[in-house]
């Protein structure tokens, strides 16, 4: 999964950062609202942590301009206010949920995963792919109804396919996605995970053209 936290306060940006990526999620910080909403409108993310009380603009105008811009990211709302109303205004600009300060990281991760997994899914818990079933809260995958042992890697990397069904994805654009180390960057383990991933649910699923990259092919 691929974040964006747009948070000025740097011990709660540097410690979310950590944190998510602990989980294995790549994430970008921007400490200001103009670096913030340039990422969002610039850049694809899977989910933005946005927090409301930012310096010079707030998060609810960065909300309203990503809106009328039509970027459909999923936004979650972070703040010390705890007025039922600045809730409702927040939903109303078109944040998807709130979450009020203090809060614990295991509750913003919970929603933050439910957001990606609303939008992988749609109104749908399972996807079906041919004879390939994705369970999406359970994570688990099955092949003609036999459950496939996937690593935590190649169910990601599936996930990403399904999501960019209609696009080639690159190598650049997994490895930005998938691994934030950048050790990572000269090695074939994109190309490793692709030939594990393709064993397990059949080369034909997933086409390769030279030069641009991958893509589901169903």
């Amino acid at each position: 999964m691929k974040i964006l936290i747009i948070e000025d306060d740097k011990h709660i940006s540097s410690l979310l950062q950590r944190s998510f990526q602990e989980y294995e999620h790549f994430v970008r910080i921007a400490d200001n609202s103009e670096d913030g909403e340039y990422l969002a409108l610039y850049e694809s993310f899977d989910v933005i942590v946005l927090d409301w009380m930012l310096p010079q603009k707030s998060g609810i105008e960065i909300l309203k301009t990503l809106r009328q811009k039509e970027i459909k990211t999923p936004i979650i709302m972070l703040s010390a206010k705890s007025e039922i109303e600045d809730k409702v205004q927040g939903l109303e600009y078109g944040a998807d949920d709130y979450l009020a300060k203090p809060f614990s990281f295991k509750e913003l991760r919970a929603r933050v995963d439910s957001l990606y997994r609303r939008v992988l899914s749609g109104s749908h818990k399972t996807l079906n792919i041919q004879n390939l079933s994705i369970e999406i809260d359970t994570k688990n995958v099955f092949l003609d109804k036999k459950h496939l042992n996937l690593s935590a890697k190649e169910y990601e990397l599936l996930l990403f396919l399904v999501k960019n069904k209609n696009s080639m994805v690159s190598n650049n654009m997994i490895q930005e996605q998938l691994w934030v180390d950048e050790e990572f960057m000269n090695s074939n383990v994109i190309q490793v995970t692709i030939y594990n991933l393709r064993k397990k649910i059949g080369k034909d699923f997933i086409k390769s053209e030279r030069g641009l990259g991958y893509q589901l092919d169903f």
